[in-house]
């Protein structure tokens, strides 16, 4: 793959400056040591949050999260962050939530679910559950799923699993999922165009997959792999964003397409030249400016139920 001719110089930048982040010896590091390093990176892109968000922080059905607001919200954003599952937390995408909070006015609530390998799954996807459930019942405001990456895949299975809820469902507005990670076949497609592309491998996507369920799958789990769901239907409209130059791309196109098969609204944006975890180069990389306000315009527009995408 011609990267050198895919990916713009200031992307390139980006790519540099957070590789610069890691040791050399960073595929030895353990758990924690990975941990630690990645939260250093993430400090090191960290923008200043606007003036005028304020932040709590709270532990909620034994979840620890941070409630983001600016003036009278009109919506509450439930945002999970990526990271593998294994890596991040509420400080590694404290300036992404500040930012979506100031640019929409809405509440966002930051969940802090708990990693693997400790915990396995569906500790992830139930901290989640756990957050939104409160979420709902404190706040008046309906609710618009955000999360990137591992996250897009937690508000994603949030979605297809509380259909089954009603009160919980209809208080859904709508999910904007970030180069998300939904259990797509890794033998094809994006995963083996772009097997080894700069900010993520196919081999380390395998890692992250099977860090998170040790045993192995019993049956298919669609709160595990989204896509593993037969049932596509009755989904809130989803607005979805990929890298290009990502193995996990085709994810998004495979869930769009399942999404409008069933009769749903689905919208992806595939964005040309970027990376996976672009949303750190929002400040220093043009496209990925670009796609962060699409992305922000997304999560305003069904938080009011507009679906200007037709």
């Amino acid at each position: 793959m011609d990267y050198e001719r895919l990916i713009d110089e200031e992307t390139w930048a980006f790519i540099r400056k957070t590789g610069e982040c890691y040791p050399e010896d960073a595929v030895e590091l353990s758990i924690q040591e990975q941990r630690a390093v990645y939260d250093e990176m993430a400090l090191e892109f960290r923008a200043p949050r606007p003036d005028l968000v304020a932040t709590v922080d709270r532990e909620v059905n034994g979840v620890p999260v941070r409630v983001y607001s600016a003036g009278d919200p009109s919506r509450t954003v439930l945002f999970c962050h990526g990271g593998g599952f294994v890596v991040g937390g509420l400080e590694s995408h404290d300036d992404v939530c500040a930012e979506i909070c100031a640019q929409t006015g809405y509440r966002v609530v930051a969940v802090d679910y708990r990693l693997a390998p400790e915990h396995q799954h569906p500790a992830m996807f139930d901290d989640a559950l756990s957050a939104l459930t409160w979420a709902v019942e404190t706040y008046e405001e309906d609710v618009v799923l955000l999360g990137d990456s591992a996250g897009a895949n937690i508000c994603a299975a949030l979605a297809h699993a509380t259909r089954s809820k009603a009160e919980l469902a209809k208080r859904i507005l709508g999910q904007v999922l970030v180069y998300g990670a939904f259990g797509g076949d890794v033998n094809k497609g994006s995963y083996i165009e772009h097997a080894q592309a700069p900010m993520l491998t196919r081999d380390e996507v395998l890692f992250y997959q099977d860090v998170r369920r040790l045993e192995g799958p019993d049956a298919p789990d669609l709160t595990y792999a989204p896509l593993q769901d037969e049932d596509f239907s009755d989904l809130p409209a989803t607005v979805l964003i990929s890298a290009d130059c990502d193995p996990l791309r085709d994810d998004s196109f495979d869930y769009r397409d399942r999404v409008v098969a069933a009769g749903g609204r689905a919208h992806l944006v595939n964005e040309p030249g970027l990376i996976h975890g672009f949303l750190r180069a929002r400040h220093s990389v043009g496209r990925a400016r670009d796609s962060f306000e699409r992305i922000s315009a997304a999560v305003e527009a069904l938080g009011q139920g507009i679906w200007p995408y037709d």
